[in-house]
C-alpha cells in the first residue's frame, strides 16, 4: 500500500506537468503597476545607402526654384506646361554606395548617416545662397522591413509610417503564433561600420518601451525564436507530447482504480 502512493504521487505529478500551461504568452506581462513608464522617443530615421529619398524644394520664387528639382530643372520652350505640371511634385534621389546623392546646383552631398531633419536643415542652409526663404521636405519612399520565424505571415513588410515600433512590426506579421518566444526576439540592423548588430529583446517585459531599439529603422530584421516547447518538437516525434498527456491520463485512472479496489 506504500508504494501504491507514491506511485499514485508520482503518476500525478507526471500528469500535471505534462498539461503544464505555457508561458510567456502576454506582451508586457512582467510590469510592475506602481512604476511609470517613460515611452522610448523617436528619433528620427538614419539615412542609408540604397534609400529613395523624396526631395521637395519650395521657395516663393517658383521660377527661380525649378533649377533645384529634378521634375522641373532645364524645362524650356514646349516642355514648360510639363515643367509646370510638375511643381509641387517631390523628385527622387537614390542614395549611392558611397553615401552621397547627386542635387541639381549643389552637386555631390554626403546623406549617409543623417537624419532626415539634419538632411533638410543641410540643403535649406545651402539653398539660402541662391533662393530667399528656400524650404525642403523629405520623404524616405522605401521603408521596410523584413520579419521572421515564429509570426504568421513572415517575409518583407513595407510600412506606410516611417515612425514604427516593435509591436507595430509584429502586427504588419499577423502577430505571433502560439509557439513564439516573446523574451526571445532578435533584432539584426545594418550599421555604418558594414557590420550588423544583433540585439536580444525582451517582448514580454513593460520596460521595452524604454529600448533605445523600441523605434525601428528602415531595412532591420526582426526574428522571433520558437519556444521551448516547438523546439523539443521539432526533434522528437510530432505525437510525443500527445502521447506523454495519454499515458499519464491513463497511469492516474489505473492508480486511482487500484486504489479504490484494494
Amino acid at each position: 500500500m506504500k508504494y501504491l502512493k507514491y506511485f499514485s504521487f508520482l503518476a500525478l505529478v507526471f500528469f500535471v506537468f505534462s498539461c503544464k500551461p505555457k508561458q510567456n504568452m502576454v506582451y508586457m506581462s512582467n510590469s510592475n503597476s506602481d512604476q511609470e513608464i517613460a515611452q522610448a522617443k523617436f528619433q528620427g530615421l538614419h539615412i542609408q545607402e540604397g534609400d529613395q529619398l523624396l526631395i521637395l524644394v519650395s521657395a516663393l520664387d517658383e521660377i527661380a526654384v525649378r533649377p533645384f528639382n529634378l521634375n522641373t530643372m532645364n524645362r524650356t520652350g514646349s516642355e514648360s506646361q510639363a515643367a509646370a505640371q510638375n511643381v509641387g511634385q517631390p523628385s527622387e534621389y537614390v542614395v549611392m554606395t558611397d553615401g552621397y546623392i547627386n542635387f541639381p546646383v549643389l552637386g555631390r552631398i554626403f546623406v549617409k548617416g543623417m537624419t532626415q531633419s539634419q538632411l533638410q536643415d543641410e540643403l535649406e542652409s545651402r539653398l539660402k545662397t541662391y533662393l530667399t526663404d528656400p524650404m525642403v521636405s523629405i520623404a524616405l519612399k522605401n521603408f521596410n522591413i523584413s520579419v521572421l520565424g515564429e509570426v504568421k505571415n513572415p517575409g518583407q513588410k513595407t510600412s506606410q509610417t516611417q515612425k514604427i515600433n516593435l509591436f507595430q512590426a509584429i502586427a504588419l506579421a499577423g502577430d505571433m503564433t502560439e509557439y513564439g518566444d516573446r523574451t526571445k526576439v532578435k533584432l539584426i540592423r545594418s550599421q555604418e561600420s558594414g557590420q550588423d548588430l544583433v540585439v536580444n529583446l525582451d517582448l514580454a517585459g513593460s520596460n521595452i518601451v524604454n529600448s533605445p531599439y523600441y523605434y525601428l529603422q528602415q531595412n532591420d530584421i526582426l526574428y522571433v525564436e520558437p519556444d521551448r516547447n516547438k523546439q523539443i518538437a521539432a526533434n522528437t516525434n510530432p505525437n510525443r507530447g500527445l502521447w506523454f498527456q495519454v499515458g499519464g491520463i491513463a497511469i492516474a485512472l489505473a492508480t486511482l482504480i487500484i486504489s479504490l479496489t484494494r
